[in-house]
């Protein structure tokens, strides 16, 4: 795995991070280059406790806040306990609000998972922070007063979700309406407190990014910045996220390492690159160089193999990684699927279509179950043809059913047809 370093060959940090494709949209792009070339400044990105735990795109964020802790600078990762009651506006329709006490159980957890990715020891060690902290003690009144007063609303309506939702039927909340303010609100009290400067977050929020920069400049009189990073999309436009329905959570009980590591090795070429960019510490020479195979030589898959391996580690550790890797090379006959764990074997499945079936039961018939094929007589076809397999061991009869050995820890097989077309079965 690539050591989690800056790289030397870019004149600035800036210059990488625009390289790397982490700024989509940012407040002065000069006056940031210069800042983070000097005297280390405190910066922050929040996290906001709408789900258990976090997902690829919170990931964008903290391997930024990572990069700029490297140069020298020092991290705040808050975690929203107060803006996680909340909840900001999403593009088509109200959230749910969770209760006090599932919020607080999932700021914790968001807490324990921001703190994997930044360093809490050195001279420029990271410091976690919960927004609930400066806002419960508020009063309404005090709020409007003392920070309300320097919000337009005409200003506020024209946010970019702010304005999708006035247009659509669902209308928006002045709850939701609101967000923007306590986000404003907790850059004002960590410039107070900290003397924060920049905040960061996903270009989706660039509303409430700029909405502390405003409020910093009214009420203080200062200049604070603010950095959008593009939304981690796929090359025909597809986001990523728990609102799409298809997040990659980072908590391993929720997604586990092995569809982890399947969701990075089947990036498309189209992508991987970027990705690597992205989401790993390998140099500019480094991932040049795979472009370049991925150019020439795009069967090997070699990028894929590499950024599996770099995200799976970081997140998840070497050993779950391996697992991972062991699954992935067992399935397809490259391994011994018995050595796999149960959790293990579980998971890789779980990606794959499955049947039930027990010991006794006709392969063929399980076959058709699973989809391999579409009838008995194309089942028994297969496997006079020698092109079936259970657990990588060849099906010898087009009458031989599953053994009760053949349930690897008591309630999975793996079902192949030919090299590459598997199915799972579950007892």
């Amino acid at each position: 795995m690539a050591a989690q370093a800056n790289d030397d060959s870019f004149e600035t940090l800036w210059d990488e991070l625009e390289w790397r494709g982490l700024i989509h949209v940012s407040t002065d792009a000069g006056a940031l280059s210069e800042l983070l070339e000097g005297e280390p400044i405190t910066y922050y990105c929040g996290f906001d406790p709408t789900a258990s735990s976090l997902h690829l795109g919170h990931l964008v964020q903290l391997l930024l806040m990572r990069r700029l802790q490297l140069k020298g600078h020092f991290p705040l990762g808050l975690v929203g306990g107060s803006t996680g009651l909340i909840g900001d506006p999403r593009p088509t329709s109200e959230r749910t609000l969770n209760s006090r006490e599932t919020v607080a159980q999932w700021v914790e957890s968001l807490g324990e998972q921001v703190s994997r990715y930044l360093s809490f020891e050195g001279e420029n060690a990271a410091r976690l922070v919960n927004n609930l902290d400066w806002t419960a003690p508020l009063s309404a009144i005090d709020f409007l007063r003392e920070i309300g007063k320097y919000f337009r609303v005409g200003t506020m309506i024209k946010k970019d979700i702010v304005a999708k939702r006035l247009d659509s039927d669902e209308g928006i909340s002045y709850t939701e309406f609101s967000y923007q303010i306590l986000q404003g609100l907790d850059f004002l009290e960590l410039y107070r407190q900290y003397g924060c400067k920049l905040q960061s977050g996903g270009s989706d929020q660039w509303g409430n990014l700029t909405s502390g920069t405003e409020l910093i400049r009214k009420a203080e009189g200062a200049t604070a910045h603010a950095i959008g990073t593009p939304l981690i999309t796929n090359a025909d436009g597809t986001k990523f996220g728990k609102s799409e329905g298809n997040a990659i959570w980072l908590n391993p009980e929720m997604c586990s390492p092995y569809a982890f590591y399947q969701f990075w090795l089947n990036q498309a070429d189209a992508d991987v690159v970027d990705r690597l960019k992205v989401f790993t510490f390998l140099s500019r020479a480094e991932i040049e160089d795979y472009a370049r195979q991925v150019a020439e030589e795009p069967f090997r898959r070699a990028a894929q193999k590499r950024l599996a391996l770099e995200v799976t580690t970081l997140v998840h550790g070497a050993e779950a990684t391996q697992g991972a890797i062991d699954a992935s090379e067992a399935l397809f006959g490259r391994g011994e699927l018995a050595a796999l764990d149960a959790a293990t074997l579980e998971a890789a499945i779980s990606a794959l279509p499955t049947a039930t079936g027990a010991a006794g039961d006709p392969i063929a018939q399980l076959m058709v179950d699973a989809e391999l094929v579409k009838s008995l007589g194309e089942a028994r076809r297969a496997i006079a043809q020698g092109g079936v397999y259970v657990n990588n061991v060849a099906v010898s009869a087009e009458d031989q059913a599953l053994a009760a050995d053949d349930l690897l820890h008591g309630g999975f097989a793996v079902l192949r047809r030919g090299k590459k077309t598997l199915a799972g079965i579950r007892a």
